[in-house]
């Protein structure tokens, strides 16, 4: 771990380092307060001989009184002056207790003895440092003396009389407060650095890519809506808004996918993590919807046949879909739907819940499936989570590829390496990492911010009215003609599709009409060989299907119309009216403009 890991620990743990100086300064105050104080007051008094003379009381030095100071500072600490201030005091102690609560002191080259005393009230300090004096006189009248007040020939003579304290000398709260502090803080420091080292959980990209040699394709910023429900952030309206950041976040992944492999890019892409909760249903979804804002056909397949979200994310039908297609009750053109928030993005509902999906997953017909929806769209498919369950892995194998989806702050690289080891067991392909609910802010946050939404990326009044807000988007109901180069249809209504074509009924014509869009290659056409597609009996067959180019493009206004309607007859056998060409409100009209 380099410097700046444990410096973000300490950030990351500033909540607990604080607590814990306040836990040290709380635990000093409360033993503050638990302990007996203990006052100390002073006093003095001088020794002096019976024979001195006044000029000696002035100032002047006594012989006989300095020859005694240093024998009554040894007085000062026998037990018949402790047993005299007792009796005088009448305190309820022994006079081994009492002798360490006095100090008696004698400053150099003078005859006067200080008297210090504690005691545990400010008055009982003074009486005990006054007392202590007057014990020491008669002591030494009762060894020097007969024993009667000042029969000794010197003495001592109480001098400056005691003072009332103030304040304690034990415990100092402020002294206190301050040791607790520090040991509080050592304690969280001590705790935030053991944390960071310990941690294994996933806070950054570099990181991830170090342990496990996956690339992280896409950063997903956290992003909390006014409706928790709506988890679908508009590639469109979320510029400006506070979806900005993730519509940002998945066009970056959106452009990683397209230029991941540029001589075999994936078509048929899983989504899946390693524990549910990571948010890999809500990417899936995202996923789909932005790649279908860049003008390709998307299908979003729901392969979580045990927990379905995708149907109830997209605002779409969940009572027949994939599981009824590969046990043969029901074919594509039955069950795939068109999603209500874009023209591009069809969908593929899980239906009931079979006993075996691990087993239904891993079929020829689910791998002939992806194939056939392969040929004409980019598939996105839901799986999943990988450790609990096996049909992510084999759902990977099926596909082109994985992307795994963690949460930073939350997975940790343990769950990170055995999903991967589970899909290279799998002989699946990891595409790569997305990191999932990064913070924009704080110590987690990615150096790169985006706040330049408030210059670039700002949508005025007008443009916000015009485009479709998210929780419109969510309400299922029928697509506007104007918005949409398809017939109106029903979010819940299916979205018939014909039978799979052979590549030499492509339509030549689009491409003769409009030049090829640079990077984009564009298989031979036919014109001779007609359309072999099976309907249903009783139906009548066309005599000619336009399919579009598979990954590519409109270029103009001609090749715009070929290709819709080429991929109109591929999903609907019904008679195709397209949007007038002088409506304004058309978006063939404004890309024909823009061109």
């Amino acid at each position: 771990m380099e410097l700046r890991d444990y410096t973000r620990g300490l950030r990351r743990h500033w909540l607990a380092i604080v607590l814990m100086v306040l836990v040290g300064i709380g635990v000093s105050f409360l033993w503050v307060k638990l302990q007996t104080p203990v006052y100390e007051a002073g006093a003095s008094g001088f020794v002096r001989s019976q024979s001195a003379s006044s000029e000696s009381l002035t100032g002047g030095m006594d012989p006989a009184a300095q020859s005694k100071v240093a024998s009554y500072l040894d007085i000062a600490g026998w037990r018949d002056v402790a047993e005299y201030v007792i009796d005088d005091l009448k305190l309820d102690t022994t006079p081994e207790e009492l002798v360490t609560r006095v100090n008696v002191s004698n400053p150099e080259g003078t005859v006067i003895l200080k008297i210090l005393a504690q005691g545990p009230q400010p008055i009982a300090a003074r009486q005990l440092a006054e007392s202590w004096i007057r014990g020491m006189a008669a002591t030494i009248d009762k060894f020097e003396g007969d024993g009667t007040p000042g029969s000794a020939p010197v003495n001592i003579v109480p001098g400056d009389s005691a003072s009332l304290p103030s304040s304690p000398l034990f415990p100092d709260l402020r002294t206190s407060l301050v040791v607790g502090a520090v040991i509080g803080l050592g304690f969280g420091i001590g705790f935030a650095l053991m944390r960071t080292a310990s941690d294994r959980r996933v806070r950054t990209a570099k990181d991830i890519e170090d342990k496990t040699e996956v690339a992280v394709v896409g950063t997903i910023p956290l992003s909390k809506q006014s409706d928790p429900e709506a988890r679908l952030f508009d590639p469109e309206t979320g510029r400006g808004g506070p979806g900005f950041a993730v519509a940002e976040a998945m066009r970056s992944l959106r452009t990683n996918l397209q230029f991941m492999d540029v001589d075999n890019p994936p078509k048929k892409i899983v989504v899946t993590s390693p524990l549910p909760g990571d948010g890999k249903s809500t990417i899936a979804c995202n996923l789909a919807l932005t790649l279908a804002a860049s003008g390709s056909y998307v299908t979003l397949v729901d392969g979580d046949l045990r927990r379905s979200k995708v149907a109830d994310t997209m605002g779409v039908t969940s009572g027949a879909g994939l599981s009824d297609v590969l046990a043969g009750r029901a074919t594509l053109v039955d069950v795939l739907q068109r999603s209500p928030q874009s023209p591009n993005l069809y969908v593929l509902a899980a239906g009931g819940a079979p006993p075996n999906p691990s087993e239904v997953l891993g079929s020829a017909r689910m791998r002939a499936v992806l194939d056939e929806l392969a040929e004409y769209s980019t598939v996105i498919i839901d799986a999943p989570p990988l450790i609990p369950v096996t049909d992510g892995a084999v759902l990977t194998h099926q596909a082109d590829g994985a992307l795994l989806v963690v949460s930073l702050g939350k997975t940790t690289y343990d769950l990170i390496e055995k999903a991967l080891d589970l899909l290279q067991k799998a002989r699946g392909r990891a595409l790569g990492i997305v990191l999932n609910k990064a913070p924009l802010k704080g110590v987690d946050a990615s150096p790169y911010s985006y706040e330049y939404r408030r210059h670039y990326g700002a949508a005025t009044s007008a443009d916000v009215s015009a485009r479709t807000t998210p929780a419109e988007a969510d309400t299922p109901g029928p697509v506007p003609a104007d918005d949409v180069s398809f017939p109106p249809a029903s979010a819940a209504a299916p979205v018939k599709a014909a039978a799979p074509v052979e590549a030499a009924t492509l339509e030549a014509e689009s491409t003769e009409s409009a030049p090829a869009r640079p990077g984009v290659s564009r298989p031979a056409m036919s014109d001779e060989a007609p359309a072999r597609a099976a309907t249903p009996s009783g139906a009548e067959t066309p005599s000619r299907t336009e399919v579009p180019t598979p990954g590519a493009e409109p270029a103009d206004e001609v090749a715009t119309d070929d290709s819709l309607d080429a991929l109109q007859e591929l999903l609907s056998d019904e008679a195709v009216p397209t949007p007038a060409e002088d409506e304004p409100s058309s978006p063939r009209r404004h890309r024909a403009r823009r061109a």
